[in-house]
């Protein structure tokens, strides 16, 4: 039995103008997970990831890296999906987004 996860993270540094969005939505999808990733107005990227666990886990790695250009400084994650406002819907059937800036 897989055993699903689904997190709320917020990555902090050099994250935006350096394709960190289309970055995390090419990951995600290699990865097969759902959920959505977005700018914030200050400075950060913020995302929802759900599916696998394992999945899960190995893309918030990922992020503490990102793309080529990026500097990230920290990760926060919120693991309780309760926190994970999804406001576009059911993160666990929509597939991965990018959504407008917040």
């Amino acid at each position: 039995m897989t055993l699903n996860r689904t997190l709320h993270v917020l990555i902090h540094g050099r994250v935006q103008g350096v394709g960190f969005r289309a970055w995390t939505h090419h990951q995600a999808e290699l990865h097969g997970l759902n959920g959505w990733v977005r700018n914030c107005r200050d400075g950060s990227v913020e995302a929802l990831f759900s599916g696998p666990d394992a999945l899960v886990e190995a893309m918030l790695k990922a992020c503490q890296q990102g793309p080529r250009g990026a500097v990230v400084e920290r990760v926060e994650v919120v693991e309780d999906p309760n926190m994970a406002d999804d406001p576009n819907g059911d993160a666990e059937d929509e597939g991965f987004r990018v959504l407008p800036t917040v």
